[in-house]
């Protein structure tokens, strides 16, 4: 942002302070990179928007290829030209640094899925396709990076659950109750937004679109969703705090991961409060007080700047297309 919108809007987005409830005893320095990458993800998302309008095809490739390239080598990427690349570089390398190879392998491996993600909606949005409900529900467990966050519980716990507690079935249901409230939330409270803006991909639109609700039918239908995902979370909570109960053998690891597992359960819970409370208090929600109503007055039009292959090659030494 211009150092003008800084000091208008960037304290009241609140983008730092939604993720300083989710991973509570987090170490600071991992809060500073969680929070720093939920700051570029909203950067990411308006580039998302501002590239699909303006049709910069090319532009938006050359930024997915670069951040599948991030993922595979952060540190080459960290003096990339265009500061989304270098940004994302700069948080994967920070986050890399608290668990280990194993958790570092996993969390890109659920990332590369959220970028081909988001390229799939730039193409529906040049299209103006509007996915199917239960495509759109698929398309934005992706998008909203599900996996991605719940794969920060982890180093916020300063353990790496095992494999058979991950993919344990109440720990799974737990974690997609949690992350499905947050998108479906932040649905409905961005559908002003983004049917002022011709946006294709809210569940609002999909059920309007496809189920022929009308909009106050289609904001009853994400609010029940959206309350069920609530009793969905409390109706397994429990049978996870017993798994981790059982975890406790009285071996040090044992204790060391019983702990991890109750301290992951416990931030899941505490979504619920922090995304609720974050989409009350962000600028970047209140439409009507925006001139554009489909362009929040701190996102600039601009393009990117263009970089030369000379520049590419440089940000790029493994040699790979970027």
């Amino acid at each position: 942002m211009p150092p003008d919108k800084v000091a208008a809007y960037a304290d009241s987005l609140c983008y730092t302070d939604l993720v300083a409830g989710y991973y509570i005893g987090a170490p600071d320095e991992l809060l500073d990179a969680i929070a720093d990458l939920s700051s570029w993800f909203f950067g990411w998302d308006d580039r998302h928007d501002r590239d699909a309008v303006h049709g910069r095809t090319a532009q938006w490739r050359r930024l997915c290829q670069g951040l599948h390239a991030t993922l595979k080598h952060p540190r080459q990427h960290l003096g990339h030209p265009d500061p989304l690349v270098a940004g994302f570089a700069d948080c994967v390398v920070r986050l890399s640094s608290h668990l280990g190879p194993r958790w570092n392998a996993r969390f890109a491996r659920h990332f590369h899925p959220v970028i081909d993600a988001y390229d799939h909606e730039f193409g529906n949005r040049r299209t103006g396709t509007v996915p199917g409900v239960e495509a759109y529900v698929e398309l934005r467990r992706l998008t909203f990076a599900h996996w991605v966050w719940i794969d920060l519980l982890e180093p916020t716990a300063r353990c790496e659950l095992p494999d058979a507690v991950r993919k344990h079935p109440a720990y799974r249901a737990a974690a997609l109750a949690t992350q499905d409230f947050s998108a479906w939330y932040n649905d409905l409270c961005s559908l002003p937004k983004e049917l002022a803006g011709d946006e294709v991909h809210n569940l609002g639109i999909s059920l309007i679109q496809h189920e022929g609700l009308s909009l106050e039918q289609a904001v009853a239908e994400v609010h029940r969703r959206v309350g069920d995902c609530v009793g969905d979370f409390l109706a397994v909570e429990p049978e996870v705090l017993r798994l981790a109960d059982g975890l406790d053998d009285g071996s040090a690891e044992g204790r060391k991961v019983s702990a991890a597992l109750q301290s992951c359960v416990f931030n899941m819970r505490n979504w619920f409060s922090s995304v609720y409370w974050f989409h009350h208090e962000s600028g970047r929600y209140r439409v009507d007080s925006w001139i554009d109503r489909t362009l929040p007055p701190y996102v600039s039009d601009a393009a990117a700047p263009e970089f030369s292959e000379i520049e590419l090659a440089e940000n790029n030494p493994s040699g790979g297309e970027e």
